[in-house]
């Protein structure tokens, strides 16, 4: 596992910087076409630096990996830099250099069934807790790259935000893209010179969500269990 002092001292999370993964790997599995997956636990409060799930295309088929969540790009002179990329504005894919190359070859999907997002209020925090009513397990869209250096290679991801949808701009300006189901493979499999087309499939999410407040122990990362998403 990837772990630094850095995801110890985090305390607020950026655009996307919180979700659960806690769906059986059988109904994964079946949901994203995979022959196998790797060795997952349930998690309810997935953060920065550590391992998580992605499906990626291996020789034509979908492919299930563990990859560190912040992005460090195949260029970058030190893997420290992926601390402040594990999100990508949609916006940008198509000109930031940490992501460009990435959007043209190297997507992913990161599967999820729920993520958090804190709304500020008088100065305070208070985290919710998001799902799709008609999608209990759904996918991210993502970016993946591979770093090597002379001791060690590291492959890691990052998450792509757009703007909030309606219901939860209230809360916050910025959501995860949500892929729908019939676009998997179109993102998996990009098309040359297609790039421009395919950013719109990272709009806000058109369908319906729930939100419900949750306890604020979720703001420590090292905190884990199921009664993290539970209403309070």
């Amino acid at each position: 596992m990837f772990f630094s002092p850095w995801l110890a001292k985090l305390k607020r999370p950026r655009m996307c910087g919180r979700f659960s993964l806690h769906t059986s790997p059988r109904v994964i599995q079946q949901v994203f076409k995979l022959d196998s997956l790797p060795d997952i636990t349930p998690r309810y409060n997935i953060a920065p630096s550590t391992p998580i799930l992605a499906i990626r295309k291996k020789e034509g088929k979908n492919d299930a990996a563990l990859l560190r969540w912040g992005l460090v790009p195949h260029w970058a002179k030190e893997q420290k830099s992926g601390y402040s990329l594990i999100n990508a504005r949609a916006e940008t894919l198509c000109s930031k250099p940490a992501f460009r190359e990435s959007f043209k070859k190297r997507r992913c999907l990161i599967p999820a069934d729920g993520f958090y997002e804190w709304q500020s209020v008088d100065g305070k925090k208070t985290p919710w807790y998001i799902t799709l009513p008609d999608l209990p397990l759904f996918a991210f869209a993502g970016l993946w790259d591979s770093w090597r250096s002379p001791e060690q290679s590291v492959e890691s991801c990052t998450i792509i935000v757009t703007e909030a949808c309606e219901k939860l701009r209230p809360i916050h300006p910025r959501m995860p893209a949500i892929l729908a189901p019939a676009d998997y493979e179109r993102w998996l499999q990009p098309t040359a010179g297609e790039e421009e087309k395919d950013l719109c499939l990272l709009k806000p999410w058109p369908g319906e969500i729930r939100l419900r407040r949750v306890s604020p122990a979720v703001n420590k990362p090292t905190v884990e269990g199921e009664g993290l998403i539970r209403e309070v």
